[in-house]
């Protein structure tokens, strides 16, 4: 019984920073009504700025968070103004290939700049694992869980009760009448960018800080689409809900059916499961169904 309730913690901690990730996706989504397929990229680029920062050029980790928080918001700035705001009208399509091809400038770019070498970062917690009953708890592991909690709290907030929010979540449902209405998507666009690239920041550093930083880290950009799928791409308790079954899923998995079916298995049983919730409620658990008058 431990041995499942130590898979099922691992699950729900590792599921909860994986909605941190998967928020990039709802926030892109939120605001534009396009899913952004740069967001593993993103994470990876945040992380190794961080990261090298740290262990390159020797600045204080509180520094580093802020220059790649700096870092982020010049990228996802330039981002808008360079491509996205020739897109402006343009076929759903059109920005899609462009975030795709974002993913693949910053995976090239990352190299160049550091290296391809794994990095690490330290928070300064104790190293030694927590033990609740019989089951083994890292601080890591806990402080990550904890900071993506409240980053995603804060977003939820955002959207619900700001004007910024409320605004973001007209021109997702409408980019003509948002326009109309007097709403410049310029400069909403621009901000929105700006934010995934700040809440970047903060999931490369937590993902550095308890796994470890590398272009593994792109493919967390694959794994949290199923998230965002089952849970609802325009639902942030969605993607909570998302990500906390997967990780759970994948743990369990992981535990009890890799060593029989044979390693591999606890990664494909995510899309699984996408499939089948896909044909059940295509629109997610907790998304919403477009409504169209005629």
């Amino acid at each position: 019984m431990w041995y499942y309730v130590e898979l099922l913690t691992n699950g729900l901690l590792t599921g909860t920073l994986y909605s941190l990730i998967a928020l990039g996706f709802v926030l892109i989504y939120k605001a534009s009504d396009v899913i952004n397929f740069a967001q593993g990229e993103l994470v990876m680029f945040a992380g190794y700025v961080v990261a090298a920062c740290v262990q390159l050029y020797g600045l204080p980790l509180l520094v580093s968070i802020a220059a790649g928080v700096i870092a982020m918001i010049v990228l996802g700035f330039a981002v808008e103004q360079v491509v996205l705001k020739h897109l402006i009208g343009r076929p759903v399509v059109a920005v899609i290939m462009a975030t795709i091809g974002l993913g693949a400038f910053l995976r090239g770019l990352a190299p160049l700049l550091w290296g391809i070498e794994t990095k690490n970062l330290s928070f300064g917690l104790p190293q030694d694992p927590y033990m609740l009953g019989e089951v083994m708890v890292g601080p890591a592991q806990i402080f990550a869980a904890c900071v993506s909690l409240v980053c995603i709290a804060l977003v939820g907030w955002f959207f619900a009760k700001s004007r910024t929010g409320i605004a973001l979540r007209a021109i997702a449902d409408d980019q003509q009448a948002a326009m109309a209405m007097g709403i410049d998507l310029e400069r909403y666009f621009a901000l929105t960018w700006i934010m995934v690239g700040v809440i970047a920041v903060l999931a490369g550093t937590l993902w550095t800080f308890a796994a470890g930083s590398g272009f593994g880290v792109v493919l967390l950009g694959l794994k949290v689409f199923p998230i965002v799928i089952i849970g609802g791409l325009d639902s942030i308790p969605g993607t909570i809900v998302g990500a906390v079954a997967i990780g759970v899923l994948e743990s369990v998995a992981a535990g009890y059916l890799d060593p029989w079916v044979g390693a591999g298995l606890s990664n494909v049983a995510p899309y699984l499961v996408l499939i089948a919730v896909l044909f059940a409620r295509p629109c997610g658990l907790f998304g919403r169904a477009d409504v169209v008058r005629v």
